[in-house]
């Protein structure tokens, strides 16, 4: 009887080194998955990426609500502290700050302003309806850069005031802005053969639903439901 030896493709070392020649290549024509020489097989899934649904972050902040109707309309409390940008430096040695269209900001109050850069506290002096003239706390006058850029933003972190000066004037009255959306018919679709529910699965899943154990073909129609439900 004559035997014949065929070579798997690696190589011995006389000692213990991860060279390309000690481990098998199942991407070559020679070596792939329908040879004898196989390797072991990690049963579990590997969960990468962590829970990586939408409709279950917005389920616990509650953003979620029924609705029967053809159109939705809700209302949006704006920011508690005042922040606006496409502001300009109209003169950087005079202090004013121009673009600041029907602004809330008021005399004596701190400001930030910062060209996407660089960040300069300062304090405003006086307030008209869409400018104001504010001094940096640092420097004689605003910086070079900030005249040259096209917007600016800013925000109010305070105020400021002398002794005798006074109580703050003009009050900041608290508005909302109104929303509306319409509701759109959304659809998905899962389909297995017949011959796949007779298969039995060898890989443990786990998925963002409690979808867990040996069911591979089922996994699928779980992530179906899981992307269906975050379509927004």
């Amino acid at each position: 009887m004559a035997f014949s030896v065929t070579n798997a493709g690696i190589s011995t070392m006389p000692s213990k080194m991860t060279l390309a020649a000690n481990y098998l290549d199942f991407t070559g024509a020679g070596n792939d998955f329908a040879q004898q020489y196989l390797p072991e097989l990690y049963e579990q899934e590997v969960e990468r990426f962590g829970n990586r649904t939408v409709s279950g972050f917005l389920q616990m902040v509650g953003a979620e609500m029924p609705m029967t109707s053809d159109q939705v309309i809700w209302s949006e409390q704006n920011r508690l502290h005042l922040a606006y940008n496409a502001a300009t430096i109209a003169d950087k040695d005079a202090g004013g700050i121009a673009g600041l269209t029907a602004h809330a900001i008021r005399a004596n109050q701190t400001i930030i302003v910062n060209d996407g850069f660089t960040s300069v506290k300062a304090v405003v002096k006086t307030s008209n309806t869409n400018d104001i003239v504010a001094y940096p706390y640092t420097e004689t006058t605003w910086p070079q850069a900030f005249e040259d850029a096209s917007a600016l933003n800013v925000f109010v972190y305070g105020s400021e005031f002398h002794k005798g000066t006074g109580a703050m004037t003009d009050s900041i009255e608290p508005s909302f802005t109104q929303q509306e959306n319409s509701p759109i018919i959304i659809k998905d679709l899962y389909e297995i053969n017949g011959s796949d529910t007779a298969q039995i699965g060898w890989v443990e899943v786990a998925t963002e639903d409690g979808t867990s154990g040996y069911l591979w073909y089922l996994k699928s129609e779980s992530e179906t439901r899981l992307r269906f439900d975050d379509y927004l």
